[in-house]
């Protein structure tokens, strides 16, 4: 397998501060590599390198087999480009927004029309065209910069935490946008992030990064197979380990301590880790009857406001971060200690081992 990019020993430091150590690792091309690690681990930083945007202070990066230096840097960042957790768009219309970088790369009219059409309908933003970008909802906002970004079909495509702080919607939406570019285009693709569902859905090889250090570089399967190395150094929310016996129902249910047994659809004996997503557990001030298989009773010990979401964690026995949107936070009038159940499917508990 040829690869796009290529770092060798490479090292980033400001200062004192050293952001990348001795990081050498090769982009495969026309996959997706994913970069998972603890904030402030050199997420971001690697790939700002990648894109060339920041200079390794030791250490080379080639591209397309060619070493980036100060004669070519220019020429060959245009191969690339880097779409941001913090979405920036221009104070005017979304079509505007893409055109931008059309422009400068020498599109005529007719072709920037072509090319606005296509990646709407990607992102699922047929009809936006006219509409001021800033007004639009944060999720909607982040399909802008991501249409804006593969509008340019570069080479290398760089994500930095492309789904955070999204309701389900809008991640579903990017998901398949990720997907489609690179089974259609044959993008090589780079992205961070949080969601261990990504990884095993989106990517072909991910890497681990902690402390600015490459721990380790493994297929998906390796990587989700080692759940208690993973969640010592990347943010797994909802991640419990227990004895698991199998049910009458071919169902399976796990001890995890504190008194609660967590049901999952996915058979398996023995000790299990498991993880349950934040967006996939259902918020009730009293007990509802649904066809949820667990049901827990508890109370909220924490609060973290995500402009328009809203997450939670609730204490069952066990820790459960909870994420629900700001207005049905507000309407259920929830605060700290406030006593909440919480509900969640069979199918939505993942078995790691």
């Amino acid at each position: 397998m040829s690869t796009i990019a290529e770092l060798e020993s490479a090292t980033k430091s400001y200062g004192e501060i050293i952001a990348l150590n001795n990081i050498t690792l090769r982009i495969p091309r026309n996959e997706i590599l994913t970069i998972i690690g603890p904030n402030g681990s050199g997420k971001t930083t690697l790939l700002k390198i990648l894109a060339c945007i920041e200079k390794p202070t030791k250490g080379t990066l080639c591209f397309n087999g060619e070493r980036v230096n100060e004669r070519n840097i220019d020429r060959l960042r245009l191969k690339s480009t880097m779409v941001f957790q913090k979405t920036t768009l221009f104070n005017t219309t979304v079509y505007k927004n893409i055109t931008y970088g059309l422009t400068l790369r020498g599109l005529s009219k007719r072709e920037i029309a072509e090319k606005i059409r296509e990646v709407l309908k990607i992102v699922k933003l047929e009809g936006y065209e006219r509409r001021f970008a800033k007004k639009l909802s944060g999720g909607e906002q982040q399909r802008v910069s991501l249409a804006r970004a593969i509008a340019l079909e570069t080479d290398l495509l760089l994500l930095d935490e492309p789904t955070a702080n999204l309701d389900q919607r809008n991640t579903s939406i990017m998901e398949a946008a990720i997907s489609h570019i690179r089974r259609e285009k044959n993008t090589t693709i780079v992205l961070s992030t949080h969601n261990m569902l990504q990884i095993g859905t989106l990517s072909e090889k991910v890497a681990l990064l902690i402390n600015g250090e490459l721990v380790n570089v493994g297929k998906p399967h390796e990587i989700l197979n080692a759940p208690k190395k993973l969640a010592d150094f990347a943010r797994i929310e909802n991640l419990f380990s227990g004895n698991s016996c199998a049910t009458q129902e071919g169902t399976t249910i796990i001890d995890v301590g504190g008194n609660v047994q967590i049901e999952a659809a996915a058979k398996t004996i023995g000790r299990a880790s498991i993880f349950i997503r934040p967006e996939d557990i259902i918020l009730s001030k009293t007990k509802i009857e649904s066809s949820a298989r667990n049901v827990f009773e508890g109370k909220i010990v924490e609060i973290s406001d995500l402009r328009s979401l809203v997450k939670l964690k609730i204490d069952v026995g066990k820790p459960f971060v909870v994420q629900i949107t700001k207005r049905s936070f507000n309407e259920m009038q929830l605060g700290l200690s406030s006593k909440i159940f919480i509900a969640f499917k069979a199918s939505s508990v993942h078995v790691l081992d």
